[in-house]
């Protein structure tokens, strides 16, 4: 691990330790007495949708357990960003965050599966697979020996390409351009298949490096456009809607040992109902976020023929699937866009 990464995840162990004096994470709840056991959520930068959802997650947590459970919350990256929040939910400091399954990668090469650009159809093929138990427990279990498992998803919409000089209408509008991506091989593979330059980077440092022309460009979904503010300097979204990545709330493994069934049980149909709030308010959301980045900045949208895009992807495509380790995981999710 390097040098910074070390600090920070040091640094956001000890402000945990500090906010969880004296409590055990491996202590079988006892509430006979009525009382109230607390649960730790942090979580970094999100849309309002996402947050108003992981308040919705604690609200219906509260009410199936009569008061009995409580989900505190630390946002904002208060204990780190997101790799060091997965590390914190790892050790069992915090009992939940939410990350990009992109973030995830570096812990099992399951969610690297998501990363693969035209793997779904649409969004109804998006949901189906995210909706379907046998593929995504696999999925959710695989990190279980590193002390943490997936919960639930959120959908994070579709992501599309936004550039500070002019819009992309095929591929070679890419070529010789820096594009910023998350810290992903998958991410970075697809833009250097396209013919652009990938510069992976946090998102917190998007705006500045499009404001520098450190970069020309970027990929998201359509809230990084007046949210973050980088429609002030990016002004044309071009919708080739390569990938879906959803956000995966992830879970401390032995939150079930301090919990009673029935209150495990809870926070389990909690965070599925909390889902199914998400998907509503993220859609909603994002109409409003495109009307008021266009009103604000004057950004400017455009259709993509995506066909030619898929066809230089296609590389990836043949990676997964004739790997025997993720052809089986690639099949089963390709299969359900058939049905």
């Amino acid at each position: 691990m390097k040098c910074k990464s070390y600090l920070l995840t040091l640094a956001a162990l000890v402000v945990g330790v500090f906010l969880l004096s004296g409590c055990s994470s491996n202590t079988k709840a006892d509430t006979s007495d009525g009382k109230i056991v607390k649960l730790r959520y942090a979580y970094a930068s999100n849309s309002q949708p996402v947050i108003d959802s992981m308040k919705e997650f604690g609200r219906l947590v509260k009410e199936k357990t009569n008061g009995q459970v409580e989900i505190e919350y630390y946002p904002d990256a208060q204990l780190g960003g997101e790799t060091e929040l997965i590390e914190l939910a790892q050790t069992g400091a915090i009992d939940f965050t939410k990350v990009s399954a992109s973030a995830l990668e570096s812990f099992s090469k399951d969610y690297s599966i998501f990363g693969i650009p035209y793997l779904f159809d649409n969004e109804n093929h998006f949901f189906k697979v995210m909706e379907n138990k046998q593929i995504m427990d696999e999925i959710y279990q695989s990190t279980k020996d590193l002390g943490f498992v997936g919960l639930t998803y959120y959908d994070s919409g579709q992501r599309s390409f936004y550039m500070t000089d002019g819009p992309i209408k095929t591929p070679d509008d890419l070529k010789g351009k820096k594009i910023r991506v998350m810290q992903s091989e998958t991410a970075i593979k697809m833009v250097e298949l396209l013919g652009g330059s990938a510069v992976p980077m946090g998102s917190n440092e998007v705006y500045t490096s499009l404001q520098s022309n450190l970069i020309n460009g970027s990929e998201n979904n359509e809230f990084v456009l007046y949210t973050a503010g980088h429609g002030g300097v990016a002004k044309y979204y071009s919708y080739d809607e390569h990938t879906r990545v959803p956000d995966i709330v992830i879970m401390n493994d032995g939150v079930k040992e301090r919990l009673t069934k029935a209150q495990y049980e809870a926070v389990t149909d909690a965070a599925k109902e909390s889902t199914a709030f998400e998907k509503v308010v993220f859609k909603k959301a994002i109409d409003e976020e495109k009307k008021i980045a266009t009103k604000e900045y004057g950004v400017q949208y455009n259709d993509v023929d995506s066909e030619p895009f898929q066809e230089l992807v296609q590389p990836l495509h043949d990676e997964f699937k004739n790997n025997k380790d993720y052809s089986k995981l690639y099949q089963e999710i390709r299969a359900l866009a058939e049905e």
